[in-house]
Order: C-alpha cells, then structure tokens, then sequence
C-alpha cells in the first residue's frame, strides 16, 4: 500500500510542480518519500491542496461549468476533528459561498481518510429539501426519502412541507453521528416566478441558491478526503428539467401544463415539452430577478467550448461524460450534442463514494 500510494504521489507532485513552475521537486518527493515509511501516509501542503482541488474541478467529467476551475476558494479544514467545529466550518461555507447571492465557487476540506479514521458528511448536498413518505404518497422531495427517515431517527422533528431543509449530519471516526439544524439566516432561496404567467406564484414553488455537493470524495495524490463538500452555481436545467419536473422527483410538468390550459392526454400536443421550458423560464426569471447567480444551459455550454479550447492550447484534452455534458433540454441545439469526449478518469478527481448512513454499523 505504501509503494502504491508513493507512486500516486509522485505523479501528482510532478504534475503539480510542473504546471505550477514551481523547483525543487526532488527534494520533496524524497520528504514524501521519507514519511510514508516513517507514518504511513504524508501531508499536503496547502499549495499542493488548492491545486489539487482545483484540478480535480477541471479534471471531473460530468461538469459542463469547468472553465472556471481555476477560480476555486478552497478552504483548509484539515485540523478540525470536533463535530462542532466541523459544523461551524460547514456554515462558514455556506456563508461564503451564497455571498448575497453572488455565488462563489467554495471547497473546503476537512482531513483524509487515515485507516479506520475518516469524517463523513450524511447528506448528499449541505443544502436540500427533506421528502416525507407519507400514506397519500411523497410530501417534498422524494430523492431525499431515506435520508429524512435517517435524519427522523436521530430526532429531527422536520415541519412535513414541500420544502424543509434537511439538517447537516456529521459522522467522525465512526462515532455517532452528531445532527445540526442550518440557521434560517444561512439559507438563501429564491420563490419562482414567471415573467408572463402571474397564476405561476400560486404554486407556491422555491429552490434554494446554492448546490453544495457534500458527499462526493476528494483524491488527490494517493490522499481520499471523504470530506470535501463543493459548490458552483446553477444551470437552470438543474432546477427546472431535473429537480421539479422528473417525476421521480417533484413531477410538476402535469401541473405547470394544466395551468397553462395544455392538452395533457396526448403526447402529440407536446405538452411536456413546453411545460418544461416555461417552468425553466420561470427558475431562469426568478434567480434572475433575485440577483441570484445562474447560468442558462445554452450560455454554460458556449463556455464549456471555451474550456476546451484551454485546455487544447495547453496541450490537455478535455475529457468527459457526454451523456451529462449535454443539457437536458434542446440538448442538439448545442456543440456538445454533436461533439465526443473520452470519458477517461484522470486524477485528482472528486468520486462517488458508500452513503454513509448505509455503511454505518449502528444502522
């Protein structure tokens, strides 16, 4: 295990010294070298860690907004082992991150994985709505189903609305995992509206401003942080044509087109298909109008065009998973619809990883 991790370390760290101009590489990887012998394992500098997160940003296969890597905050977290210290650091965040609305593309990063050692966060993003099972079907978002039913047993009391952010749950070391309500003064959402239809405030529908991925793990030279909670902004699409209208999730394409007096018994009427671009127009107008950050999948995909033109006169290739690349929706009137990608995993990289709720051997 040690040569093996040696070996990812070395290649990160020419990688990072080569790209960042920086000498004396030698002399580290022999320190590298010494400590893993010595310990086991090594430690990153935070140089080596912001670059490495950076990367792992432009090097993650499924993200169409990657021109903007380089432009990650990352925060250092490695010396914190207290549930409440990491809760803090967790709501710093999203303080830092939501910015009144000017979003900032945030990391931060709490210590690696040490053997039996490892911090892990509950939820799948800081942020996101609870789903209650209840006899008359899902209240809420039903993605969150298992996880609200985690959060219940632990003691969350949870309001039963469509719209309840769920606590934060921290797991350190195996020990129990401990539950935090996010302050309401934390938490920016934005009510939708559209532009033209006024009955559209009656439904009554929100989303919350930021994405905070927060069960993903980090891997960067031969390192895993199973804490590394992420975020970017939106693409409307995310919201509008995933979140709200799948209808594993809060299935409103029937609603939306009632109410706008669609023929919804057949397909032919493209129903869905103009359902779904209001309720898109209406996440786009109301983050918008919120002076909320967000970007329309046709102008993330003229940047993701600018990213891989970067990354070709760097002398990269632009790696990618075409089947998320392409927006779902008027996916072919973009370039990426018509363009391949090698779908090669290059490191560092942010990887899926065990729920840990799943995992947890009191379940």
């Amino acid at each position: 295990m040690s040569k093996e991790l040696y070996q990812d370390a070395e290649l990160f760290i020419r990688q990072c010294y080569e790209e960042l101009e920086k000498s004396g590489v030698e002399e580290r990887l022999a320190d590298i070298h010494q400590s893993i012998q010595n310990r086991g394992t090594y430690d990153h500098t935070f140089e080596e860690l912001e670059y490495g997160a950076k990367v792992a940003w432009r090097n993650s296969n499924r993200c169409i907004g990657r021109l903007f890597w380089n432009s990650l905050k990352v925060f250092d977290h490695r010396e914190l082992d207290k549930e409440e210290d990491i809760r803090d650091a967790l709501f710093d965040h999203i303080d830092y991150a939501t910015n009144d609305g000017r979003i900032r593309a945030t990391i931060s990063i709490f210590r690696p994985k040490r053997l039996s050692q490892e911090i892990r966060l509950w939820n799948h993003q800081l942020l996101r709505y609870a789903g209650y099972q209840t006899e008359y079907g899902v209240i809420g978002d039903p993605a969150s189903v298992e996880f609200t039913k985690k959060c219940q047993d632990l003691g969350w009391q949870g309001g039963g609305g469509s719209f309840d952010i769920l606590p934060i749950v921290i797991e350190v070391d195996g020990n129990e995992p401990q539950m935090f309500d996010i302050p309401k003064d934390k938490i920016l959402e934005v009510p939708l509206k559209h532009p033209d239809y006024s009955w559209f405030e009656d439904l009554e529908l929100k989303w919350y401003a930021v994405p905070i991925i927060s069960d993903m793990q980090l891997e960067i030279g031969g390192l895993h942080y199973t804490a590394a909670p992420f975020n970017g902004w939106y693409m409307e699409t995310e919201i509008g044509a995933r979140n709200l209208a799948d209808e594993f999730r809060y299935n409103l394409l029937p609603t939306v087109a009632e109410a706008m007096g669609l023929n919804t018994k057949r397909n032919s009427s493209l129903w869905k298909d103009r359902a779904l671009i209001e309720l898109n127009q209406a996440v786009i107008h109301s983050y918008k109008t919120d002076k909320v950050n967000i970007v329309d999948h046709h102008s993330a995909a003229q940047q993701f065009q600018l990213f891989e033109n970067k990354e070709q006169k760097c002398g990269r290739e632009a790696t990618g998973d075409w089947t998320w690349l392409i927006p779902p929706v008027s996916p072919a009137s973009t370039h990426i619809f018509h363009s391949s990608y090698n779908n090669r995993m290059d490191t560092p990289n942010y990887f899926y990883q065990e729920n840990a709720y799943t995992k947890n051997p009191s379940e």
